[in-house]
């Protein structure tokens, strides 16, 4: 049975209004009153109805954040930033996992839209301009995260990822790989153009003959990655790249399963270097070099701003935060000089 406030408010004697108080200023009431409230709550085992009072507020203590592929540890600690620094506020964050899924993305912004959240951070598989400014006009501020924005109508947090392309491919010309392939797909995400677009910078500007595959891949995930090092094992060995460059560790780890699997050692046969560094990235069979990007930082810096435009309303000044990858140089693409 649920027990209403009505009944606690008659079992300690006090008007509803008083036990709303205590639920929600307890300053305001004194302490002998105080205490006789919670102990009727106590008695009767009432729970406040947090959704209907949210509801009559018309804002929720809630912030939603929906990624690509919640499967990717990447992600896993960019919603860790997120979600520690959301505490530190008071707020929750309700996670969306779009799964590189148009469909399933809108149906998560059409619930947090209905849920009333505070604000929305976003890892947007294409184009998400009309869907943000739709929020924002119910009220509803949203940051772009692992993305930059082309726009100053929103902030956004990301990292330089044609930058982090051009670091691997300058890392695998620079021990000497002169056929490469990069390994990712879908090109309709950013994160992946952009990678690709550093990719061919590199290549245009190495010194000596550099030629460039492109293994396109449907997701970017360990089994296309898997596949993708099983075609290129099963080639005739002048066919073959001698570096592969990954759009991301879960690509690069099911690459490195697939040559494996065929016969072909890294980084003697084949180079190999993924992208994000994340945990597993170290621990795998042949530890695997990587471009680091800080995900936590990139869910506090995102969080953050988010706080700050919640806060400040229509006079908030949008910004954009760009964090710089890094090189991690480890065993799979350790080649002797």
């Amino acid at each position: 049975m649920v027990v209403s406030v009505r009944e606690v408010a008659a079992l300690a004697g006090v008007s509803v209004g008083t036990v709303s108080n205590v639920l929600n200023r307890p300053e305001k009431v004194a302490d002998e009153t105080v205490e006789r409230v919670r102990g009727a709550i106590a008695q009767l085992g009432f729970v406040r109805n947090d959704a209907a009072r949210q509801l009559r507020a018309g804002r929720s203590r809630s912030l939603g954040l929906i990624v690509l592929d919640v499967g990717n540890p990447f992600f896993t600690d960019l919603a860790r930033g997120a979600e520690d620094k959301a505490a530190e506020a008071g707020l929750s964050v309700l996670l969306g996992n779009s799964d590189e899924n148009a469909d399933r993305e809108s149906a998560y912004l059409d619930l947090f839209e209905e849920q009333r959240v505070n604000g929305v951070l976003l890892s947007p598989i294409g184009d998400a301009t009309d869907r943000i400014a739709r929020l924002r006009a119910r009220g509803i501020p949203t940051v772009l995260v692992d993305r930059p924005s082309d726009t100053t109508s929103f902030s956004s947090v990301s990292v330089d990822d044609v930058l982090g392309g051009t670091i691997a491919v300058e890392h695998l010309t620079a021990i000497g790989c002169r056929s490469l392939a990069f390994v990712g797909g879908p090109q309709r995400i950013r994160q992946v153009s952009d990678r690709l677009d550093g990719v061919r910078r590199a290549v245009a500007s190495a010194d000596g003959g550099v030629r460039l595959e492109i293994i396109d891949t449907d997701s970017l995930t360990v089994l296309q990655g898997r596949r993708a090092g099983l075609a290129i094992g099963g080639r005739a060995a002048s066919e073959r790249p001698d570096g592969v460059f990954a759009a991301n560790d879960l690509l690069a780890l099911g690459v490195l399963q697939g040559l494996s699997a065929s016969g072909i050692r890294v980084p003697d046969d084949i180079a190999l270097i993924g992208y994000d560094d994340i945990e597993f990235a170290a621990s795998a069979s042949v530890a695997l070099s990587s471009v680091k990007q800080p995900a936590r930082m990139i869910g506090e810096a995102a969080l953050q701003l988010l706080l700050d435009e919640i806060e400040a309303g229509d006079a908030f000044e949008h910004r954009h935060v760009r964090f710089e990858p890094e090189l991690v140089a480890r065993e799979s693409t350790a080649r002797p000089s």
